[in-house]
Formats: C-alpha cells, sequence, structure tokens
C-alpha cells in the first residue's frame, strides 16, 4: 500500500471522506482550526448530491435547489475569517412556490406571515384561527428544536433525555400531519402545511411535529435560490479550502477506513494510495460508512442487522430536461412548482410502507432558468421533475431498468397538464432514479436522504457526529445529526467544530502565546 504521507508525521492531518456539503463545511472548519485537511470524493466534481451536470447547453441542478436559513452559511463563512455573500449570490424569491391541485386550486407560498394568512383567507377562511395557532406551534418547535438542538452535539444520552418533558408538552410524538389536521380541517391545506419533511426524505403521516418548524424558518429567514445553483455553493466552499491549504482529490474512492487499536489511523483508496491521518471525517452516508467502509472493523451499535432495522428515506425519480424557445412558454409557472396528485395519505403509505410504486404520483417541478439566466441557453428552459418513489430496501423492490421509460410517460402525462407539448421542446434529458443515486452517491437502497427523520432515529437515536465505533472517527452530513437538508448537513460540521478541538501545532502555538 502506497502511503502519501511516509515522509512526514500525520499529527495535525486530518482526512475527510465525501465532498458533500456536509464535508466541504467540515473541511472549512478543520483547516480554521489548524489541521492540513485533505477530502477525497469518488465524483468529478465536488458538491456531492448538491452537485450539477451540464449538458447541451443546460445546468441540470441535480439535488438541493431551495437555500434557506442563509445564516447558517454565513456563520460557517464568518467563523472561517471570510464573507459568504462576497462568494455566493442569493436570490431571495416570493413566492416561494406554488402547490397546485387536480382540481384546479392553488395555494400560494409567499413571504411573510400576512401575505401567508392572505392565502389562507382566499383558499379556506374558516382554517384562519386555526392557521393561526399552526404559526404558533411552528415558533414554538423553532426555538426548542432549531435553535435549541441543531447545532448542539447529541452524543451524550443526557442531552436527548433532557429535552423529553418540552417534547412531551410540544406533542412531539404527534405526526406533522397530525399537528395540521388538528390545526386546519380544509384537506389542501393539511397537505401544504405538512408536506415539508418530504424535502429531507420524512413521510409526514409518521415524522414528529417538531418539523412544523420549517414554516417558521420559511415565514422569517424566507426561501432562496443560489445564482448558479448549489453547485455554485459547492464551489465556493473548495475555493475557502483551498486558499486555507487543505487540498480535494477528486475521481478517488476510498475503500476503507484503517484502525489501529480502536482508533482510525488511514484511509485507503481503491487507487491503491493510502492516507495517513489521526482524524477523519466521513461524509459518505452513514450507513455506508459502518457497513462498507468498515466491513472488517468490530462494530458495538451500528451493526449491519441494526441499521437493516432502521427506516430510510425514499427514492427519488428525477427526470433533467431542457427545452427549445419555451422561455415565454408557461408563463403561469415559476421557480418553483409542486404538483400534488389525487392522493395524499395513500401515496404516502404506497412510497413509505407498502414500498409500491404507484400510478399516481406528486411531483416537485423546478424551473431555475426564470431566476437563472445561466441555468440554460437564451430563450430556453432547464427544468427538472421530481417523483417521490420507494427506496430499493423493500422487499419486492422495482426493477428501475424495466420500469423507467413507463413511470417516465406517466410522469410526462402528469406534466403536460401544467406544460403542455413539453415533450416536444425537449433537446436534452437526463433520468435519475433510486438505482443512480445507490451507484453515483453510494446511497444504501438508493434512499435520497439517508435515514428518515423519525423521531427515535433524530439527536441521540442517530448515528453520532463522534463515532461510537472508533476513537478518531466523526460523522458529518446527512445520515447523522441534526439530518438532511442544507441547514441540517451544514450543522453537522458546526457540531463537529465542537467535538474536535484545535490541531496539535496551533494549540502549541496558542499555550505559547498564553
Amino acid at each position: 500500500m502506497e502511503s502519501e504521507f511516509d515522509q512526514q508525521s500525520a499529527a495535525g492531518r486530518a482526512v475527510v471522506i465525501g465532498a458533500g456539503l456536509g464535508g466541504l463545511s467540515a473541511a472549512m472548519r478543520l483547516c480554521a482550526k489548524g489541521y492540513a485537511v485533505t477530502v477525497v470524493d469518488r465524483l468529478d466534481t465536488v458538491g456531492g448530491r448538491g452537485s450539477s451536470v451540464q449538458q447541451g447547453g443546460h445546468r441540470f441542478d441535480l439535488g438541493p435547489t431551495i437555500v434557506t436559513v442563509p445564516q447558517v452559511f454565513e456563520k460557517l463563512w464568518a467563523d472561517c475569517g471570510r464573507d459568504f455573500r462576497k462568494d455566493v449570490t442569493l436570490e431571495p424569491l416570493d413566492p416561494f412556490y406554488e402547490i397546485r391541485w387536480p382540481d384546479g386550486s392553488i395555494f400560494t407560498m409567499r413571504s411573510g406571515e400576512e401575505a401567508m394568512r392572505d392565502e389562507v383567507r382566499r383558499m379556506s377562511p374558516r382554517d384562519l384561527k386555526g392557521f393561526d395557532r399552526f404559526l404558533k406551534d411552528a415558533h414554538r418547535r423553532y426555538v426548542i428544536g432549531f435553535e435549541g438542538m441543531v447545532a448542539k452535539p447529541m452524543h451524550r444520552l443526557w442531552d436527548t433525555l433532557k429535552v423529553l418533558p418540552t417534547f412531551a408538552m410540544l406533542r412531539a410524538d404527534r405526526s406533522i400531519l397530525g399537528l395540521a389536521k388538528a390545526r386546519v380541517k380544509d384537506s389542501r391545506l393539511q397537505m401544504a402545511l405538512s408536506f415539508h419533511p418530504l424535502f429531507i426524505g420524512g413521510d409526514p403521516m409518521h415524522v414528529t411535529s417538531m418539523y412544523a418548524l420549517v414554516s417558521h424558518l420559511e415565514a422569517n429567514f424566507g426561501v432562496h435560490y443560489a445564482q448558479g445553483g448549489v453547485q455554485a455553493i459547492a464551489d465556493a466552499m473548495a475555493k475557502v479550502v483551498r486558499s486555507q491549504g487543505g487540498q480535494i482529490l477528486l475521481r478517488e474512492e476510498v475503500s476503507k477506513i484503517a484502525f489501529s487499536a480502536g482508533k482510525a489511523e488511514a484511509v485507503e483508496l481503491k487507487s491503491g494510495k493510502q492516507l495517513a491521518a489521526p482524524l477523519i471525517v466521513s461524509n459518505a452516508d452513514a450507513g455506508h460508512t459502518y457497513e462498507t467502509l468498515m466491513a472488517d472493523h468490530q462494530k458495538r451499535r451500528w451493526t449491519p442487522k441494526k441499521l437493516n432495522r432502521k427506516r430510510w428515506s425514499m427514492g427519488l425519480f428525477v427526470w433533467y430536461f431542457g427545452t427549445k424557445g419555451t422561455a415565454d412558454m408557461w408563463q403561469d409557472v415559476g421557480h418553483h412548482t409542486i404538483l400534488s396528485g389525487p392522493r395524499y395519505e395513500g401515496l404516502l403509505r404506497d412510497i413509505f410502507i407498502k414500498g409500491k410504486l404507484a400510478d399516481d404520483m406528486s411531483l416537485y417541478l423546478h424551473r431555475p432558468s426564470v431566476t437563472d439566466p445561466s441555468a440554460a441557453p437564451a430563450g430556453d428552459d432547464t427544468f427538472y421533475a421530481l417523483s417521490p418513489v420507494p427506496h430499493l430496501g423493500f422487499k419486492n423492490p422495482v426493477d428501475w431498468s424495466a420500469m423507467k421509460a413507463e413511470y417516465q410517460d406517466k410522469v410526462a402525462a402528469v406534466l403536460d397538464q401544467t406544460l403542455p407539448g413539453f415533450r416536444d421542446r425537449i433537446t436534452t434529458e437526463l433520468v435519475y432514479t433510486p438505482e443512480d443515486f445507490r451507484d453515483r452517491y453510494l446511497s444504501p437502497h438508493g434512499c435520497g436522504f439517508s435515514l428518515e427523520p423519525r423521531i427515535l432515529q433524530s439527536a441521540w437515536f442517530r448515528p453520532h457526529n463522534v463515532s461510537e465505533e472508533a476513537d478518531g472517527l466523526f460523522l458529518v452530513g446527512a445520515g447523522t445529526h441534526p439530518g438532511a437538508g442544507l441547514p441540517g448537513v451544514v450543522s453537522s460540521a458546526e457540531v463537529l467544530g465542537k467535538l474536535v478541538p484545535d490541531a496539535p501545532m496551533r494549540a502549541d502555538v496558542k499555550m505559547a502565546a498564553e
């Protein structure tokens, strides 16, 4: 095995596995602490699930598109002595998005609570008081669940136990859909107030009502779009890491983490290289980290058997396509549109419980070219249509090699109601199924967001940021605390920064200065 660091001590070195936004955030924070950081990723670009593909003059943003709580990025940059707003241009959106139902009704999510009250009053006047109660619910959950827990280490059981009385008072045992039903009677509003966990892979029928806090985040911090897509944020992160002295190795896949006497000591690459470091941070999916990268290391908690018992987030069918000469067409379709299907709860049961690929669907339609000219050639459009589908871990998983074309036709039939004639305008396209998520991102069961964020798979019950399985190993990203979504994965690196001391040499300098 060829070692990259045979000629110098590994002390003060850190290796980050994965150049997703969690890994890049971790690298920035470790560099700021004085570590010599190497980031390794198997893809040909940084960003992980937030990366993009250029095809036929169109930029396809492969993953997240909505930026909420930009403050987490601003704090990350500030903690590294930099200004996020100088590196990334964020466009505040208003409206945030539209939700459309088959009966033709539309609910527009807007900036400001009064504008939202106007929407509720227009759709279902009798639910206005209940909506106000929901907003108060959302604020209380934000204070406890976001301000109180998101960026704090939760690897000690007591840190979770001490918030349980408050959770009980807030009825955290009730699902977000259950809370919405208790506050409003219109079934469309119930969907509009409860669907947000789908953005991070959670079933609204079972995910805790604490996720009502997302409504508070949107109302108070807004919904933004990064010019250049989330790829632009990842690129800016990589630029900061390199300016801090860190290095990023692309097209290099990690085969295993090496240990000695229960301590992490190196990362071995499929190319035959070994990167020695006493500090290793995995931004790979927690399931992949424990089941594959640590396959020959005995685990105390996250054994294959235990991982198999966990509930995983749903899979995603994503159709990326570019259209010719459509910039002035479909003018009622904005940046973000949610096309709700004829069923809500029944579809959720099919996806999360039964593992059944239904004939009907709900779609998220992304049209970045109305906000970002760089997403498509002049006069053209870039889209993606995303359908939540079952992951591959069910007893009889979907065979996407056989079903992809048929399901794509079904998606097209739904889209044609909103984008009439769109298929005749397509010049380039790309389709990702759960099989692609499994193969491209090494995601267990091809799921889109790692472990589902149920209450007993959150905080202490989630894989810890400081690994329970070996000294010197840490986790960031969607599969650890606090969870998926841009604020979550960036905050996981903030938690890391609170757990990892300054690099040895930097600590020595501080002591000498004192």
